[in-house]
């Protein structure tokens, strides 16, 4: 691919898998995030929403792997669209994908930590502020400093996340059906108009059911990102060509069903749905405390906060090996192209990362942070893929061992509509502060592209296609 090989090539295919895992964690966006999908419709949300968005999500993630196999570099989704659309399509997906990326490592810490203070019941009273800058400080710092210390650190922690998302994701499904008051399956497929102080004004009143259920579409759309971490780490991965599109997909089928299961178990574990809708954000807390007894609650309390610090593990290596790649091709201060001798990893970029993810998530709400995340990372997925429609069968011939054949333009029309989509979704009311970020983010990387960058940005090396 035109690059010298300076990461550790460590990583198996179970690893690649595992990192997607970990970051899409159906235990972080999944339960941080219920409320967003439940507070609009109620059980339909989950039990037919779920499935629907995880299935688009899906061919999302198969159009990425047809490309990853072809391309399979550390710049992921940046090099894909340099290569198949040209210099500037690369660049702005590679903005839009690190945008995503530290706003997703935001959400991930912000959400972790109003999911501890939520579970223990803490009341911080007028120092509220700032033991969440501390603590968020804590978290993301600690994160980077695992990801200094080397590749076989970070992956020994992100294969054990991946079998604990698993492991504790179903232990925590079966522990609530065990305990529900009953199995009112028909919950799982009943609508009710949870808009408004119905939801604790989860979503501003609304009439409109269908309108309603596109909004609660959000849940699973922000809990299933982050399986471009696959991509990411494929100079670090064994078999990149075949490994990393099999860990992109896999991440994403795994993450659906066994999210599915787990999400409908609380719906089928509350005491009364209408009690739990108006809980809002509280949702989750109240259904443990009300269905769990004290000791189990506070031990599935304690499981979930494991593996949502493993999330944010995961996306912090994530994102620094995509600002490493990008730094690499002159797209950011070439300083954090370096690789440290000892560990062999990029520290500059870690940090750096860190420190971006730690600014947005102490001045942007949660809620909006999630939105804004997934308008990003669902754009610089699809960007690459839209390139390689265009560019298939005449200027992209050559195809690696993992390909849809004729199936990809057709799915690579349904991933683009499928973005469109969400991008309407999420910046729709109470997340309108959205469509300002990211159209001002739009505007502000059209004035670097023209004025500057379109003279200046190199670009990744040429490939024969």
């Amino acid at each position: 691919m035109g690059y010298t090989q300076e990461l550790s090539r460590r990583m198996s295919g179970f690893s690649n898998y595992a990192i997607s895992l970990s970051i899409i964690c159906i235990l972080a966006g999944g339960i941080t995030s219920f409320q967003v999908g439940f507070c609009s419709v109620g059980g339909a949300a989950i039990g037919i929403g779920w499935p629907i968005a995880c299935l688009l999500s899906l061919v999302v993630a198969a159009t990425m792997a047809q490309v990853a196999s072809a391309f399979p570099t550390a710049g992921g989704l940046y090099h894909w669209a340099s290569i198949l659309g040209g210099r500037g399509w690369g660049w702005l997906t590679a903005w839009f994908n690190l945008a995503g990326l530290v706003t997703v490592l935001a959400a991930i810490n912000a959400g972790a930590w109003d999911f501890v203070v939520g579970a223990l019941g803490l009341d911080l009273g007028q120092h509220g502020a700032l033991a969440k800058g501390v603590g968020i400080i804590g978290i993301t710092f600690s994160q980077a400093l695992f990801n200094h210390k080397g590749i076989r650190v970070t992956t020994r922690l992100t294969d054990f996340s991946g079998w604990w998302i698993l492991i504790f994701s179903l232990t925590l499904t079966i522990v609530l059906l065990a305990f529900s008051p009953g199995l009112h399956l028909e919950r799982l497929w009943t609508f009710a108009n949870y808009s408004g102080p119905a939801g604790s004004d989860t979503f501003p009143k609304v009439a409109n059911m269908a309108w309603l259920f596109a909004l609660g579409l959000l849940l699973p759309a922000y809990t299933i990102t982050g399986f471009d971490a696959s991509a990411h780490t494929s100079e670090e991965t064994i078999g990149a060509a075949r490994n990393v599109p099999r860990g992109i997909i896999r991440s994403v089928l795994v993450s659906g069903v066994f999210g599915w299961l787990l999400l409908c178990s609380i719906v089928l574990a509350m005491p009364d749905m209408n009690e739990a809708a108006a809980q809002g954000a509280n949702v989750f807390y109240w259904v443990i405390h009300r269905t769990l007894p004290a000791l189990l609650g506070k031990l599935m309390f304690v499981g979930i906060a494991v593996a949502q610090y493993f999330c944010g593990l995961a996306t912090l290596t994530s994102a620094s090996r995509m600002t490493y790649a990008f730094a690499r091709d002159g797209g950011l201060p070439a300083g954090l192209s370096k690789v440290s001798s000892n560990s062999r990893t990029p520290a500059k970029a870690i940090w750096c990362v860190a420190v971006a993810a730690v600014l947005f998530m102490l001045t942007v709400p949660y809620v909006t942070i999630a939105a804004v995340c997934v308008v990003f990372l669902y754009i610089s997925y699809v960007l690459p893929t839209v390139a390689g429609f265009f560019a298939h069968g005449s200027r992209w011939t050559h195809m690696g061992p993992w390909q849809l054949g004729r199936w990809y333009r057709p799915l690579a029309v349904v991933s683009a509509c499928f973005c469109a989509f969400l991008i309407l979704i999420c910046m729709q009311p109470p997340n309108q502060q959205a469509a300002w970020i990211v159209g001002g983010a739009v505007v502000l990387l059209a004035g670097l592209w023209f004025g500057i960058e379109k003279r200046r940005f190199r670009g990744p090396p040429r490939t024969d296609l």
